[in-house]
């Protein structure tokens, strides 16, 4: 399916952050082999859509509903070490992975996380890559951002070359019908060349997405 959407056309593909919660093998178990591979081989970006696991991480039964709404995307955080720590991208160091409704709120903590955690190495052992786990993730995931207007002071530490800017319409966390005025006031006082890849020029290369050369000139074009 993958090579023959490729050939069609397609450049990704929507998967659960989690499908072991789905009822389906885990992404540890190598039944995804396959998919990954292919995935990897036609460049064909690996979308892990957070939430469609089919459940919203809480704390206990009775938590009120906006325990599962702030902590929405604590998922994302999951899904990052969890596919990280599988091995998928360092036995296909070119796999691209996005993390769908994520935030980028989490990522610069998470890196510093997992490099804090290099000193525990001989106790767990299980990381083989020549790179660390921060490095793999900044070179294999992508991260999306909805609305996290402190995050974006963190985004050399991130990698300003993989986030982009989401919409998350029609969910109720959707910028929409604001979303214009959102990323002017989360990412309008950045320099020119930031603005420029995080607000269309990262997903432009990630998707192989052509934008016409007018547009790339001046964005006000159309």
């Amino acid at each position: 399916m993958i090579y023959e959407n490729a050939e069609r056309g397609y450049h990704a593909v929507t998967f659960s952050e989690n499908p072991a919660m789905l009822g389906l093998p885990t992404i540890h178990s190598g039944y995804w082999e396959p998919l990954m591979a292919a995935c990897a081989e036609t460049g064909t970006v690996v979308n892990l859509h957070i939430g469609s696991s089919g459940t919203s991480p809480s704390t206990t039964e009775d938590a009120p509903p906006d325990v599962q709404g702030v902590l929405f995307f604590a998922y994302a955080i999951s899904a990052a070490v969890d596919w990280l720590y599988s091995g998928v991208c360092t036995r296909y160091p070119e796999l691209k992975i996005c993390l769908s409704e994520g935030g980028i709120g989490w990522v610069a903590g998470l890196l510093d996380r997992l490099d804090h955690m290099l000193s525990y190495h001989e106790m767990y052992g299980t990381w083989t890559d020549e790179l660390t786990p921060s490095e793999v993730m900044q070179r294999n995931f992508w991260f999306c951002a909805v609305e996290d207007p402190s995050s974006f002071d963190q985004r050399d530490r991130i990698g300003a070359e993989h986030i982009l800017l989401e919409s998350d319409y029609p969910h109720c966390d959707s910028t929409w019908p604001r979303t214009q005025q959102v990323i002017e006031h989360e990412i309008g006082h950045l320099p020119a060349d930031a603005i420029r890849k995080i607000s269309w020029e990262n997903a432009s290369v990630l998707y192989r997405h052509p934008v016409p050369e007018a547009i790339q000139r001046d964005p006000e074009a159309f």
